[in-house]
């Protein structure tokens, strides 16, 4: 009986059974399904990450600092790929203050006026993260110093570039 069934198969019916199993092959070893292994195993570990982004322009730049502080979580993306939601800790301002020799040899220090200047922002983050021997990877992307990213919130979405990665 099953031997009459397996003969009146045809070349499409094979075909649509590789199909089937080529899509069952991606569930089992999908990123998101590794990332819920890694966290049911104990590897992923809180990481902390510090971003910059220079030439920062606003109307209105103490305004979107404070938002941005308000604000209990973001969207990061890292080399185009999304990497998930990863928790706010701090955004300062780090821009340079401008400096001026006087003619008597006296310095003077003044904040840059906003709408003339453009502002840097470091944006310190907390994430869950697999610490592996060849780096930290965040939502299946390895993330390290000098990689650009881009972060989304409410009112933003911002390009920069990753300052520091430290395991907490």
């Amino acid at each position: 009986m099953v031997l009459n069934r397996l003969r009146s198969l045809s070349s499409i019916d094979a075909v649509a059974g590789v199909i089937a199993l080529a899509a069952l092959a991606g569930v089992v070893w999908s990123p998101k399904l590794s990332n819920e292994v890694a966290k049911a195993t104990g590897a992923v570990k809180p990481v902390q990450v510090s971003v910059d982004v220079v030439r920062l322009y606003s109307a209105d730049t103490e305004h979107l600092l404070n938002s941005m502080r308000e604000e209990a979580a973001l969207n990061i993306v890292i080399r185009n790929q999304p990497a998930g939601l990863v928790s706010l800790v701090s955004v300062d301002d780090v821009t340079t203050p401008l400096t001026a020799v006087q003619s008597d040899g006296s310095v003077v220090i003044a904040d840059p006026p906003p709408t003339v200047f453009p502002r840097h922002a470091r944006f310190v983050m907390e994430a869950q993260a697999e610490i592996k021997p060849s780096g930290v990877v965040i939502g299946g992307t390895k993330l390290k110093v000098g990689v650009p990213v881009e972060l989304e919130g409410r009112l933003y979405r911002l390009n920069g570039v990753v300052s520091g990665v430290m395991p907490l």
